[in-house]
């Protein structure tokens, strides 16, 4: 297996210096937020729904709605993002997180149905997401049209990135942990989330991409990492020779990233590169001092076409930042524009983020 992702281990030697070879424009952006209509999705205690575990009705989405995938379908903007409901504790990660959906004709004004498309339930997966949920999703369209949902399963104790699939975004498939089965078990307890499958644009949709017969997926927090598929659904980390998962992204101190950086949306294949869009934290000494304390903020990276282990470029500063009160105020009081949705919609880049662990709002971006 080493010898499999040889090219991969000699580009990782040799990646400083090719990173200023790398010229011209290759960031998307800039981004802007529109005029009106944030935060486009905010919680409603109007909402319930029967949960299927404790059996009685719940306001899935009275406290918190944020952190969104966003697809293209039939001239649409859809949004998976993730709302808490009133449950447990008040304080992060002790509610029970569930998946609502949202429709769009332009991509700021949303319709959402009145309950959640995706959630814990009686099946194979409940003991991985009950009672913490399904969280912080990510999505992607396969090349025969299926739809494959990157998500964090939290029950609690531990969490994983679990995949499932969908042909009309309201049925739904559960696999599991992505490295379930990678490597003999090695990775089946691993701590891990935020994962985001390369795309290419298709038709004006984002469609999961082949490059050197795989595909191929950045994900993890604290550093970003590799991970290759044949299927989208079962996934193996690239490792280094030491047996270790390569190391694409890592803190930088005196940057937005100085604490850690975390995998964004899923990224896309451009004239220039592999462009990955990711979420860095700030730390509280070290850090950007334009920021604050671990608040949360978005960067860009280019890595080569045909080898996504070769970083070229990568931004100094945020491209997308806590600016306004709704951004600053909320759940998570440092602040965050935590970037997990984009899509390519009437020829301009939507970038779907979370607000403060609280609400869901996008930028736009010209096209190129």
């Amino acid at each position: 297996m080493k010898t499999r992702w040889s090219w991969i281990l000699a580009a990782l030697v040799c990646a400083s210096a090719l990173h200023a070879q790398s010229s011209g424009p290759w960031e998307i952006g800039p981004f802007t937020r529109p005029a009106e209509g944030n935060p486009v999705i905010t919680p409603s205690a109007a909402s319930t729904f029967m949960d299927p575990i404790a059996k009685k009705p719940v306001q899935w989405e009275a406290l918190h709605t944020f952190n969104p995938a966003a697809v293209v379908r039939g001239g649409k903007v859809y949004v998976l993002y993730r709302a808490e409901d009133n449950t447990g504790a008040m304080a992060i990660g002790a509610h029970t997180s569930r998946l609502g959906l949202a429709e769009s004709k332009d991509g700021v004004h949303f319709t959402r149905r009145g309950e959640p498309v995706f959630y814990p339930a009686q099946d194979g997966q409940k003991a991985r997401e009950w009672p913490g949920g399904v969280e912080d999703p990510r999505i992607v369209e396969s090349p025969d049209g299926m739809y494959v949902l990157t998500y964090t399963q939290w029950n609690r104790e531990t969490y994983s990135v679990g995949i499932a699939t969908s042909r009309d975004l309201l049925h739904w498939t559960k696999y599991g942990p992505a490295f379930l089965t990678a490597k003999g078990g090695k990775y089946a307890h691993l701590q891990y989330k935020s994962a985001g499958i390369v795309t290419r644009l298709v038709k004006g949709r984002l469609v999961a991409a082949q490059i050197s017969g795989h595909y191929w997926m950045y994900w993890g927090e604290g550093s970003i990492r590799l991970a290759t598929s044949m299927d989208l659904i079962h996934w193996e980390p690239v490792e280094d020779q030491r047996g270790k998962p390569v190391e694409m992204l890592r803190p930088r101190a005196g940057h937005f990233d100085s604490s850690f950086p975390e995998t964004g949306p899923p990224p896309v294949m451009t004239d220039a590169g592999i462009l990955v869009l990711y979420n860095g934290k700030n730390a509280a000494t070290g850090g950007d001092p334009a920021l604050g304390a671990d608040a949360y903020a978005a960067g860009e990276a280019l890595f080569a076409a045909n080898n996504p282990a070769l970083l070229l470029r990568q931004t100094d500063h945020p491209v997308l930042k806590p600016e306004l009160p709704y951004e600053k105020t909320g759940q998570y009081a440092a602040g965050t524009t935590f970037a997990e949705g984009l899509v390519w919609f009437h020829k301009r880049w939507f970038l779907y983020y979370g607000c403060a662990d609280s609400l869901v709002a996008v930028a736009q971006a010209p096209g190129k």
